[in-house]
């Protein structure tokens, strides 16, 4: 194990009752809960906060300090109580809360320690709707949040050695918010289940294969920060008989369904998977993996990443062709955000203004929303990387706005916190603070594209084009269907030209160049790249291409400013564009 130790606020939350509701009625009561865990997760994210487990009805997440964890534990209950008001009193799902802070022990994604047992215990002590939280929680929320505690004195806990101070959260009937807080609204997510793969010719007691295969799957798509991924406890029951995808979407509230088989034939095992539209009944991908039963946990690895990799992209899709079906009025924070999306790299200067009004809208509807932020700051960035801003310094100012917006509302979103360094490094040269962004990111999200190829230019910038090579070699391993797949190209070709490859830097700029014609830094990647070959009449071609797109584009004046760290790379960089016919 590779166990690190950080000072975290702890909350936990179970559903008093449960076991009962799901007697009485199993289907509405998943259905129900489904509803209420996105409400507590994107109240978590709202202030800060990372949902670390939550299996069956409970719920684990950690904060960087205790405010942020007892807005949030106040943000829930407000939010659930309002939702069980809708419903019968004998149908209500009530959380109790637990909210603790101390040192915790990290084994990648886990946590553990007394300070995460006190907060589960706590919830015990807390009522139906209600939270509790410890000393170490109380003394300094008490003094700055309006909230009315009732204390509870000193409580044996169990398991635990010594008692704890503990304090009771009085929320009463009224509504409450901390001051200053923009209005949230939950963001939609398109949101999946992966059911068990059926295994054919294996008893019962031998079919640890197919669950592995789901426990893996789940783990890599949930670090997907666009999908909702529904815990496997919830799909347990469609086991048996013959699989209806329109139950399993009606039933669990999903709009995909991940499924498959597992057959044997001696010592060969075949694995069919495929993902489906549980509205239209469309299979959208399908899939076959082969091997011997002994590399049973090698095949594992690669059903969940070629699914990891390929599932996004047809989601993105398929998402993007609801969006666009969508009337303007019906449209949500997550519709503008795709179309703004879809815009966005078109780059042609009409589509490119409207990729930022569809990014304001969704940030019109959804104040709170990470995503809309940092894609405006990329939308900055590539105003002025494409000659289109009529004030450069306005619009570096403008992009570092957005993506310290990003991150103030999300700062566990791996796309925010890629785009946010990416812009870090491009427009205010801020490597080292670019790295510790990016390194979040990937913590994030390993399975994030956008956060390994986002990566990949500043490594250039400070001349490491090896590294620079790696991290968009993986982006484009993850995402190789990608319909942006020209920045992941651009950024290799960017890395070969700084390593002094370029042959290798033309072979990946003609790639993106056909993918996407108008993306001027590949274009001057290309050129340079083509005149350091000594291949001038093709350097002198594409300087023309990139002067049709850019007309008023100078060298001198790029060069000054680029984001090489190394100011002999940009006195280089600035001879082979004029080597290619571009003016000084």
């Amino acid at each position: 194990m590779s166990v690190q130790r950080r000072w975290a606020a702890i909350l936990s939350a179970d559903a008093k009752g449960f076991s009962r509701l799901m007697g009485e009625d199993e289907l509405g009561t998943v259905r129900t809960l489904i509803a209420y865990r996105t409400v507590m997760r994107d109240a978590i994210a709202h202030h800060a906060g990372r949902v670390v487990d939550s299996p069956g009805d409970n719920l684990l997440a950690e904060f960087p300090g205790a405010v942020a964890a007892v807005e949030s534990a106040v943000e829930i209950q407000q939010s659930l109580r309002e939702r069980n008001a809708e419903l019968s009193e004998g149908r209500r799902l009530e959380f109790r809360i637990g909210v603790n802070v101390g040192d915790v022990m990290t084994d990648g994604d886990r946590i553990y320690g007394d300070a995460v047992n006190i907060a589960a215990r706590l919830e015990g002590l807390a009522e139906a709707g209600g939270i509790c939280v410890s000393k170490d929680v109380y003394d300094p929320v008490a003094l700055t949040l309006p909230l009315k505690w009732e204390s509870l004195g000193e409580q044996p806990l169990k398991n635990i050695s010594r008692r704890v101070s503990v304090y009771r959260a009085r929320l009463g009937p009224a509504p409450w918010a901390p001051p200053s807080e923009p209005p949230f609204r939950p963001v939609y997510r398109p949101s999946i289940a992966v059911l068990r793969f059926r295994e054919f010719d294996v008893g019962e007691e031998h079919r640890y294969f197919a669950d592995g295969i789901v426990e893996d799957i789940s783990g890599a798509l949930a670090s997907l920060p666009d999908l909702f991924v529904i815990s496997s406890n919830s799909t347990s029951r469609f086991l048996s008989g013959p699989l209806d995808i329109a139950s399993v979407g009606h039933d669990l509230a999903v709009r995909y369904v991940v499924s498959g088989s597992v057959r044997r034939s001696g010592q060969r095992i075949r694995i069919l998977s495929e993902l489906a539209d549980t509205e239209s009944h469309m299979v959208l991908w399908t899939d076959r993996i082969e091997g011997q039963v002994d590399d049973i946990f090698d095949l594992q690895d690669r059903l969940s990443e070629k699914i990891v990799t390929t599932i996004a992209p047809h989601i993105r899709a398929a998402e993007m062709l609801r969006a666009l079906r969508k009337r303007p009025e019906s449209l949500d924070a997550y519709d503008f955000m795709l179309r703004g999306l879809d815009l966005l790299y078109r780059l042609r200067h009409d589509e490119f203004n409207r990729a930022r009004e569809m990014f304001d809208r969704s940030i019109a509807l959804d104040p709170g929303y990470a995503a809309p932020h940092a894609l405006i700051a990329i939308w900055c960035s590539i105003q002025v990387g494409q000659g289109w801003s009529p004030n450069s310094r306005d619009t570096y100012a403008e992009a570092g706005r957005h993506a310290a917006a990003a991150l103030e509302r999300d700062p566990f979103d791996a796309r925010a916190l890629a785009l946010s360094g990416h812009v870090r490094s491009l427009l205010f040269h801020d490597y080292e603070g670019a790295f510790a962004l990016f390194d979040r990111a990937i913590a994030a999200s390993p399975n994030s594209a956008v956060a390994w190829t986002r990566s990949s230019p500043t490594y250039s910038y400070v001349g490491d084009a090896a590294e620079a090579k790696r991290r968009a070699q993986i982006g484009l391993r993850l995402s190789p269907l990608d319909p942006h797949l020209f920045f992941a190209q651009s950024a290799l070709g960017f890395a070969s030209y700084t390593g002094g490859d370029f042959a290798e830097a033309i072979v990946w700029g003609r790639k993106a160049m056909s993918q996407n014609p108008n993306f001027t830094a590949n274009l001057r990647f290309l050129a340079a790249s083509l005149a350091a070959a000594e291949r001038r009449p093709e350097a002198f071609e594409v300087g023309r291409a990139l002067l049709a797109v850019e007309p008023g584009f100078h060298v001198k004046q790029f060069v000054e400013t680029y984001a090489y760290k190394d100011p002999a790379r940009r006195l280089a960089f600035g001879d082979h564009l004029r080597s290619a016919g571009l003016p000084d």
